[in-house]
C-alpha cells in the first residue's frame, strides 16, 4: 500500500502531476507549475507539459519580428484561455536557486531571452483553485508534488515529463503511468 505523502503548507514553486486516475480533460496527464499558493487565498499555476506545438509569433503575428516570437506556446489551463501570460525561469544549480518570473511584460521577457540564461514560455490561460480547493484535491490524492529542479529543468517534455514524475512515486504508479491512455489499446 502506498503511503500518503505529507502536503506542504505552501506549494508555490512546486510541480503537481495529475494522478493517473484524474479524468478531468483539462488536467489528465498534465503537470502544473504552481506560481502562488496559500490555503486562505487559493492557488495559481500553469500547465507546463501541454505544448501547442507553435511559437508565440505563429499565434500572434505582432511578435513576428521580436526575439519573443520564438517563445514556445503552451495551454496554461482552463481559466482565461485566451489570455497570454509570459513566464521565465532559470536554475542556478551551483547555488540551488530557482528563479521564476510570472506574468512578466514582453519587454522584460525579451531582455531575459537576450540574456540567454532563462527559459521563456508563453501560456494561454492558467490553472486556478479557490480557497481550500487544492488542499481538498491533495487530500483526495488527485495530485503528486514534485520539485521543479529535478523535473522541469531536466529536459523531459510533454507526456514524458508527466510519466517521469508519476513513475518515480512508486512501482505501482510506474505501471499506471506507462499504461496507454486508451485501455482498449493495451
Amino acid at each position: 500500500m502506498t503511503q500518503i505523502p505529507t502536503i506542504p503548507d505552501n506549494l508555490s514553486g512546486q510541480l503537481l502531476a495529475a494522478h493517473p486516475a484524474l479524468r478531468d480533460p483539462n488536467f489528465r496527464r498534465r503537470v502544473v507549475l504552481i506560481v502562488s499558493h496559500s490555503p486562505e487565498e487559493g492557488a495559481l499555476g500553469v500547465i507546463v507539459n501541454w505544448s501547442m506545438e507553435q511559437t508565440l509569433a505563429n499565434f500572434d503575428s505582432s511578435f513576428s519580428y521580436e526575439p519573443l516570437g520564438k517563445a514556445p506556446l503552451y495551454r496554461g489551463g482552463p481559466v482565461a484561455p485566451e489570455q497570454i501570460t509570459l513566464a521565465a525561469w532559470s536554475w542556478k544549480r551551483d547555488e540551488g536557486i530557482f528563479r521564476l518570473g510570472f506574468g512578466i511584460e514582453p519587454e522584460q521577457a525579451t531582455d531575459l531571452l537576450e540574456g540567454g540564461d532563462c527559459e521563456v514560455r508563453a501560456f494561454l490561460g492558467c490553472a486556478g483553485w479557490g480557497q481550500g480547493q487544492l488542499e481538498e484535491e491533495m487530500a483526495e490524492q488527485s495530485w503528486m508534488v514534485a520539485p521543479v529542479d529535478t523535473y522541469l529543468l531536466g529536459g523531459a517534455r510533454g507526456s514524458d515529463l508527466w510519466r517521469q514524475i508519476v513513475g518515480n512515486v512508486s512501482p505501482e504508479m510506474r505501471l499506471l503511468a506507462d499504461a496507454p491512455e486508451d485501455p482498449t489499446m493495451n
